[in-house]
């Protein structure tokens, strides 16, 4: 099992019966998680939930006059609300107050990791305010359902996550429509030389190319390439980093922060065009782990659909988080304590921010449905795709072409008892959301077959007497 890096803090005696309660809890999670032999059932879910709040309102009861108190039984809690967390994306019960614990704790990291980075896209921005609006009314809606102490502190986590958002949104409020383009199309180019940076083998031929773009942009800008004579690029890279921030408390004017990313971009060519994506030796095992990380997260994207329980993000979310907090004031650093250069620091915090993104993007797009409804969802959600682009391609040309379809739908209507998709007993979550779908289909496939007949009516209409048809 992957746990969470331990507090040294010493252990209060009253505290060792939860801990012990807590770690048995964590136990059969992880046992419940790691059962492929059947889907995993809320009824479960929620028993260890309930047992889990039990555990917290007797701990909280304990640390009345010490709130800051954290030790080994804080990081077993957290490792137990992040699996519950998941459990509940994996029932189907993603708009409940504790699916949200995981997504926030992801976000924080996120947030985190891109003012360190120095440059984001207002898309991710976007995409994480939109998340964060639902998240905080799904804990406004639990208050009568969840305890409240856990929404006291997914509420808290919320606020921080806003906060942090609002400093990075400030830091780009002053970049015009025409900036902005250019803005985002340098976040673009770092991200992808970042990424070249850790491919198997450097390649030299698609960084040149990013670097005439970037040489392209510096002449429609009227800008001029960093002269660092007597220094290297990565020292003035360094010197930049340390100098320039995009969330100072003064909000810089629009052609400032486009200038001084650009700058950045030229001068992060330079370096990895030196470097040819060599680490530094003290830092390949830490390099390859989250390389490693990184691919079976990126692979996990073209079968998510069909075979991804959200629970087996757990690990890759244990693992990272060893890494980013076995850093020290944010930097790397090898077994003797001392920071990785700038080059490593950059490519290894690239590596987790790219890792954690893959996961909220995971998190984000879990559709509200039972794992033992997914296989029929799924399928629907394949009919309705291939619905609409008979229908954008033009329609069909005779109803008969609908038959493979409607044999399909109705196979799958038959399957409801009493209008419920049951599996065995038990009436797995996300029924509304399976029978949308289902409904939207059956109504792409009759709007189809009406537009068909209609134009055969027209076809076939016999002409008015006495009027002459053209030869």
């Amino acid at each position: 099992m992957t746990d969470s890096p331990a507090f040294r803090v010493p252990l209060d005696p009253s505290e060792q019966p939860i801990l012990d309660r807590i770690l048995t809890i964590r136990d059969h999670l992880f046992l419940l998680k790691q059962d492929r032999s059947t889907y995993v059932k809320s009824a479960d879910v929620v028993q260890y939930y309930h047992q889990l709040i039990e555990q917290v309102e007797r701990l909280n009861h304990i640390r009345e006059s010490k709130r800051d108190e954290q030790n080994r039984v804080d990081t077993v809690l957290d490792d137990c609300f992040q699996l519950i967390s998941l459990f509940f994306l994996t029932v189907g019960r993603n708009l409940e107050a504790p699916a949200v614990y995981s997504a926030i704790s992801t976000v924080k990291r996120l947030l985190d990791h891109l003012t360190e980075a120095g440059f984001y896209s207002p898309k991710d921005l976007e995409s994480i305010s939109h998340h964060l609006e639902q998240w905080e009314t799904s804990v406004t809606q639990g208050r009568d359902a969840h305890s409240p102490h856990l929404l006291t502190l997914l509420e808290a986590r919320i606020d921080v996550c806003k906060q942090r958002l609002a400093e990075l949104q400030a830091s780009l409020s002053k970049l015009d429509p025409d900036m902005m383009g250019t803005y985002e199309k340098l976040v673009s180019i770092l991200r992808s030389l970042s990424a070249c940076n850790t491919r198997s083998k450097f390649p030299a031929k698609d960084v040149k190319q990013y670097e005439d773009q970037l040489l392209q942009i510096q002449a429609e800008l009227h800008e001029s390439r960093d002269n660092h004579e007597g220094k290297s690029a990565v020292q003035v890279y360094a010197e930049r980093l340390a100098s320039m921030s995009l969330t100072d408390s003064a909000v810089a004017d629009g052609p400032t922060v486009v200038s001084a990313l650009l700058a950045r971009c030229l001068l992060w060519v330079e370096v990895i065009q030196e470097k040819q994506g060599k680490i530094d030796e003290r830092f390949l095992d830490m390099y390859d782990k989250l390389i490693k990380l990184r691919n079976n997260l990126e692979q996990m994207n073209l079968t998510q659909a069909w075979s991804l329980r959200e629970t087996d993000l757990y690990s890759f979310q244990r693992q990272l988080d060893r890494v980013d907090e076995s850093r020290v004031d944010g930097n790397f650093i090898d077994a003797e304590g001392r920071p990785a250069d700038l080059y490593a620091q950059r490519t290894l915090l690239y590596l987790l921010r790219k890792s954690y993104a893959y996961i909220y993007q995971y998190i984000v797009s879990s559709e509200p449905v039972s794992e033992a409804l997914l296989p029929i969802y799924n399928q629907l959600l394949t009919l309705k795709r291939c619905l609409e682009e008979v229908q954008r391609s033009g329609g069909i040309d005779s109803p008969r072409e609908l038959y493979p379809y409607s044999m399909k739908l109705n196979s799958i209507d038959n399957m409801r008892k009493d209008g419920k998709f049951m599996v065995g007993n038990e009436i797995p979550e996300g029924q509304a959301s399976v029978s949308a779908l289902l409904a939207e289909c059956f109504d792409l496939a009759y709007e189809l077959r009406e537009d068909s007949q209609r134009e055969l009516d027209e076809d076939e209409t016999p002409p008015v007497k006495g009027t002459r048809i053209p030869a």
